[in-house]
């Protein structure tokens, strides 16, 4: 591994220095190791996650129900800070320590034009992709004129009502986009409500709702977009993100979020064409941060005394990019920086400030990276390097500042044997840091839940796959083999452990007819701890998912019948308290017709024949409530919705 990235930067430095050509940008990983979702703002409007969305639409990704609205996701068996989520380039990072406001959470489906996932180690632009990398694209301004005003309701009281307006000159382009929604607690197939289901589980009357009938979440956002043109080949854009979400419930964990507030800022200038040295020059800043207290004021034990947890998040990074055409190739050095600070503190009503929950943390990266495009014929090749410097530093000086160098890389490769026919090859290595909690939260007691001891964890991943024309049918087949060494565990306290993650996805589409189309997809993954290990099944790796759909369109309406099938959870780590999970099959339908010039109605029923089911499972990672077994959360129940479109 070490020669492969040594190799990475040797073949940078002598193509930066070998004789330069015209050619136009490759795109090899881009084809070939990931998975585009387009038109998310107009195809998923079910709801405002993005979690149940990318579930949907991409096998190898399975959601983490916690509520109603703010989920989590988990990508070939790993969570959390081991995916790299950017919304517009712009890193977010959740305050809550339980996993409450994921960064998939501060940005709604309805403000969304697409979503890159690339799967695996092989991103070196940004700090941290471990796992993988899911790249969220809100929409852009447009010249011309135009918008959307969307009208939603659905099953459980769910209400949304939302607002596109886009329009400029040549010069100045500029978009405003607006939402806001409410929903009740959404009830199981047996008709339970988040109330009835905590009792149904046998969760203490301390931890339970103190009421029937609260709503399950209020959520309101806003996404205003600028694009200045200063010349043909250059331009600043500009993009603010506020997101506002009140009294959002969990019913399976101790607390329930009082408000999540978030905000994203962006800044970018792009030129292009500057002479020999630079094909296109990029320099990036973004600031993000997030508000969230949350309490058990909702609870039956907090009616009268409750207890917050106030946590706070920021970062704001910095990236400065360039791309040159040199001896056939494409290649591109930057730098990237980043500040992340997370803190909260422990109160009650008649106590401001009872002890840290987490103290405050600043975790500051430094880096260099550099990546090489080249084709060789048939052959496509991507190589790419990057060494990052990482200390993080706590005002808590009973615990230990860390520092951490990494140096990572990667090699990705495609051959086109022909126009129907690719094959696919990568090795990677890519490290992630702990974070603030990992290292240093505490209870409200003062008892140290982190442990500042930790190692980065260090993935090796090889991955194999093939792509295929046959006919009208497509068929893309992926193998890969991950080796995690020092990876995060939560055994009751956080850890190293060395593990290995592996797995299989098989998908693509079949065009039956000019009107009908099948889309296809599933994932398999298993995890393994390496050790003597009572239990050696890793935590959160979900048992093999397949989703299947069907889509017909005629005129102007369009039918879809989509299946998500997913096998018992059955290999666990109970010494997690993980648990044994039923098999479930879910049916979903739903219909778009183009009314007229400017009206569109989607109809659709999810969960159809109203299933009982758990998606989730009940790692200790996250604290949950319950007797004996942690409470598992039901999802949904059958679901009917209903959004009138007007566009101008």
């Amino acid at each position: 591994m070490k020669k492969i990235l040594t190799l990475s930067f040797i073949s940078a430095a002598v193509l930066v220095n070998a004789q330069e050509v015209q050619l136009e940008t490759l795109s090899v990983v881009e084809k070939e190791n990931s998975k585009i979702i387009k038109d998310i703002s107009n195809e998923q409007i079910k709801s405002a996650d993005l979690a149940e969305a990318l579930t949907k639409n991409i096998p190898s990704i399975s959601i983490v129900r916690r509520s109603g609205i703010a989920n989590d996701i988990i990508l070939r068996g790993q969570k959390k800070d081991n995916i790299n989520i950017l919304i517009d380039d712009a890193k977010i990072y959740g305050a809550c320590p339980n996993r409450m406001d994921p960064a998939t959470s501060h940005v709604l489906s309805n403000n969304i034009e697409s979503v890159e996932v690339i799967e695996g180690p092989y991103d070196v632009e940004n700090f941290g992709t471990l796992s993988g990398k899911v790249t969220v694209n809100t929409k852009e301004p447009t010249k011309d004129f135009g918008g959307d005003i969307n009208v939603g309701f659905g099953s459980f009281g769910y209400k949304k009502a939302s607002a596109t307006i886009s329009g400029g000159t040549d010069k100045l382009k500029v978009l405003v986009s607006a939402s806001t929604e409410t929903s009740d607690q959404y009830e199981d197939g047996e008709g339970n409500n988040f109330l009835e289901q905590q009792k149904a589980s046998g969760v203490p009357v301390a931890n339970q709702y103190s009421r029937d009938g609260l709503d399950a979440y209020e959520k309101k956002t806003l996404l205003t977009k600028a694009v200045y043109n200063i010349t043909d080949d250059s331009e600043i854009k500009l993009s603010y993100t506020a997101n506002r979400s009140d009294n959002v419930l969990y019913p399976n964990t101790p607390m329930d979020a009082k408000y999540d507030d978030s905000n994203i800022y962006t800044v970018g200038y792009t030129t292009r064409d500057l002479g020999s040295l630079s094909k296109e020059l990029n320099i990036d800043y973004y600031y993000s941060n997030v508000d969230h207290p949350m309490d058990t004021s909702f609870r039956d034990a907090g009616s009268m005394m409750y207890m917050t947890n106030h946590m706070k998040s920021s970062i704001w990074g910095a990236k400065i990019k360039n791309s040159l055409e040199v001896a056939s190739s494409i290649v591109t050095v930057g730098l990237d920086t980043s500040v992340r600070n997370w803190r909260g503190k422990y109160l009650n009503i008649t106590n401001p400030y009872i002890g840290d929950s987490i103290a405050s943390t600043d975790t500051n990266n430094k880096a260099i990276f550099t990546k090489l495009e080249k084709s060789f014929g048939k052959l496509d090749l991507e190589f790419g390097a990057r060494y990052d410097y990482t200390d993080i530093d706590t005002v808590d000086n009973s615990l230990t500042d860390k520092k951490y160098t990494d140096l990572s890389g990667n090699i990705f490769a495609v051959y086109n044997a022909d126009e129907n026919t690719k094959y696919f090859a990568g090795i990677g290595k890519a490290s992630r840091v702990p974070d603030a909690r990992e290292l240093y939260s505490r209870k409200s007691t003062g008892d140290l839940t982190g442990n500042d001891n930790l190692e980065d964890t260090k993935n090796y991943e090889l991955d194999l796959g093939f792509e295929k024309n046959i006919g009208a049918l497509n068929i893309k087949t992926k193998l890969f083999y991950s080796k995690l060494e020092d990876y995060i565990y939560n055994t009751g306290t956080f850890t190293n452990i060395d593990a290995k993650i592996f797995g299989a996805e098989i998908s693509g589409f079949y065009l039956a007819s000019e009107n009908l189309s099948i889309d296809y997809g599933i994932a398999y993954q298993r995890g393994k701890k390496d050790g003597n290990y009572t239990d050696k099944d890793l935590a959160e790796v979900p048992p093999l998912k397949a989703n299947l759909a069907l889509n017909y369109e005629q005129n102007t309406t369009t039918y879809t019948a989509e299946v998500i099938a997913v096998d018992s959870w059955d290999t666990y780590d109970s010494s997690a308290d993980e648990q044994e999970l039923a098999g479930y099959a879910v049916v979903n339908l739903k219909t778009n017709s183009k009314l007229s010039k400017n009206f569109a109605l989607t109809l659709g029923i999810d969960n159809l024949f109203d299933k009982t089911y758990n998606s989730t499972n009940t790692y200790q990672d996250i604290t949950y409530i319950g007797l004996g077994d942690v409470q598992l959360l039901n999802d949904p129940g059958r679901y009917l919705y209903a959004n009138l479109k007007y566009s101008f």
